[in-house]
């Protein structure tokens, strides 16, 4: 079971875009994607689903180490607790079941 998901917002913590908060796009090998967060320029040849090509902004994939988990606003740390004989995540900060 992963600390973050798809679709979680999380706060990122360092690099360039420290202090942005964005909803996770992909989550893949302790890479994450957040949008509107590293964002890179790509040079695009003309293909099908780019007839024009050209220099296009798009998010790039960052180490999963460098976001927080945001809870009620707030950026928590993320544990592993069994409710009911399902394992879930809790924010440290507050306790909550996140999921």
């Amino acid at each position: 079971m992963q600390k973050i998901k798809k679709d979680d917002l999380v706060k990122v913590i360092a690099g360039k875009d420290k202090d942005k908060t964005g909803k996770v796009l992909q989550v893949k090998d302790g890479k994450i994607t957040v949008e509107g967060c590293n964002m890179v320029t790509k040079h695009s040849k003309p293909s099908a689903g780019n007839p024009q090509g050209g220099i296009i902004h798009q998010e790039a994939a960052m180490d999963i180490s460098n976001v927080m988990l945001v809870v009620d606003g707030k950026a928590t740390r993320v544990g592993f607790e069994v409710k009911d004989g399902k394992k879930v995540r809790v924010a440290k900060a507050t306790g909550k079941v996140i999921d």
